[in-house]
């Protein structure tokens, strides 16, 4: 898949960060505007009482000494720096006195605050202007010649006032260039502004990239896909060691693709197994029956040779129940019953069981049991893998040099219940037969003279696999220890 933005586009992650930008987005926008609105709104109030604090100063003086007093302290302030405007005029309009030269038509004609922002002009801006552009012959109009403005244009400068009448009509102003507060504004909303655009293209960045990142992740997960499925199963999905959602999901099937190819390679060992060791006895069967047929027999020799035959077939019929067995364990299934079971109790009676066959093949059978263990699971089942373990033990140990002796013993150790039959026969050796030992249809015996399948310990490995314990085989020395090990859990 190509890695461009409509494939990227196309994937969820993708999707869901275009949706998170386009909301970040309009939340930084309600933002900047609150922000920008705030301020203005902040600076107007604290611009308004800045002028009501002036009114009161002015207020004070007039009542003190009417309006000589007045006028001579408006023009005290007027020539003071600052951004307050002074201005009193006569009941026409006339500007008297101040420090504004030029008004926006209208401005003083209603009493109150001013609804909006009006532009004026100070007194000597115009002739400090003709100056800096190069000096100008023109003569300026009168500073107080009526309250009709010169055009202020450019070199205009914006305020906000409180108009009064005063008792004897005249018309006093006072207000306050707003250049500092709109200056203010206009860097907190060029700033909001960079800082949104800046965030956004941080997260358009972001997503681009991320997506991208995680396109790139599903297309390799997608081509180690397309490669398992097409027959390549020992292959595994890409893991990064980030530890996020793909690489959980990578492990997991990871885990499933492991646990196929471990069903699959069974499979493959149960069909070639089958091939080979069930090949043997039923052309055994066959030959029989073919040479008993073939001769003129007496009734015993013919009820020998059936007899011999349904032996035969108890044999196999016993191969395909414990193959079934072990694969449906391995599956994980299984309709049989779980639930508490006593484990001395089964070790007892698999013991008693097979004490008349020890003892006949004089083999010494001893039990050691510290104490009584009740586990969940199939009574059954674990009944059957103890005497597979135990008719091996006895199998395999009459060929001890001293008295052959097989021990069967249960005992905890730590947090688990280990159920030990331990013989004193040649064992296994090696560590590579060992683990193979408990693989279908293998049987380490050279000559195969001892009868068997080669599944006992198969069977044995699936059923404790199925109680969540483990089947471990250790070298006894002499001899071997086949060691069944069931999770110990407090019961209350």
């Amino acid at each position: 898949m190509a890695l461009s933005l409509p494939a990227i586009m196309k994937t969820t992650a993708a999707r869901l960060s275009a949706l998170y930008l386009l909301l970040f987005a309009l939340c930084a926008v309600l933002l900047v505007l609150y922000m920008t609105s705030l301020s203005a709104r902040m600076l107007t109030a604290q611009t308004q009482e800045t002028i009501n604090d002036e009114v009161l100063g002015l207020a004070r003086a007039y009542q003190r000494g009417g309006l000589p007093v007045l006028v001579r302290v408006v023009e005290a302030r007027s020539r003071q720096p600052g951004a307050n405007l002074y201005l009193i005029a006569d009941a026409n309009g006339q500007i008297l006195t101040g420090n504004v030269q030029s008004l926006e038509p209208g401005v003083i004609e209603t009493e109150g605050w001013t609804t909006d922002p009006f532009s004026y002009q100070r007194f000597g801006e115009g002739e400090l202007d003709r100056l800096r552009s190069g000096g100008s012959d023109q003569a300026t109009p009168p500073a107080n010649e009526g309250n009709t403005p010169q055009s202020t244009g450019e070199k205009g400068h914006n305020a906000i006032a409180l108009v009064l009448r005063l008792p004897n009509q005249m018309i006093m102003l006072v207000g306050r260039d707003l250049g500092e507060p709109e200056r203010f504004r206009a860097v907190i909303s060029r700033a909001l502004t960079l800082a949104l655009g800046m965030m956004g293209l941080g997260g358009i960045l972001i997503w681009f990239f991320v997506g991208r990142a995680a396109l790139k992740r599903i297309d390799s997960v997608s081509d180690a896909s397309r490669r398992i499925m097409g027959g390549d199963l020992s292959g595994r999905l890409p893991v990064t060691g980030a530890g996020d959602e793909f690489d959980r999901l990578s492990e997991n099937l990871n885990s499933m693709l492991a646990r196929i190819a471990m069903l699959n390679e069974g499979l493959k060992q149960v069909s070639d197994n089958i091939a080979h060791d069930l090949k043997t006895p039923l052309t055994r069967l066959r030959n029989r029956a073919e040479a008993t047929l073939a001769g003129r027999h007496k009734t015993e020799e013919y009820r020998q040779a059936l007899e011999g035959t349904i032996a035969e077939s108890d044999q196999l019929i016993k191969t395909f129940n414990a193959i079934l067995m072990i694969s449906r364990l391995e599956a994980g299934y299984s309709s049989e019953q779980t639930g508490p079971v006593d484990l001395a109790a089964t070790v007892s009676d698999v013991v008693e069981l097979y004490e008349p066959v020890a003892e006949e093949a004089g083999v010494a059978l001893e039990t050691t049991v510290s104490e009584a263990f009740t586990i969940n699971g199939n009574r059954e089942l674990i009944g059957q893998a103890l005497s597979n373990i135990v008719d091996n033990a006895i199998k395999y140990s009459t060929d001890a040099a001293e008295a052959p002796k097989v021990r069967v013993v249960l005992e905890r150790a730590g947090n688990e219940i280990k159920l030990a039959v331990t013989d004193n026969g040649h064992g296994i050796p090696d560590d590579a037969d060992r683990a193979r030992a408990t693989e279908r249809f293998v049987r380490l015996e050279k000559s195969r003279s001892q009868p068997g399948s080669g599944l006992g310990l198969s069977l044995a490995k699936a059923i404790m696999t199925f109680h969540n314990g483990r089947l471990d085989l250790l070298p006894a020395n002499p001899g071997l220890s086949v060691v069944m090990s069931f999770p110990f859990r407090e019961t209350h």
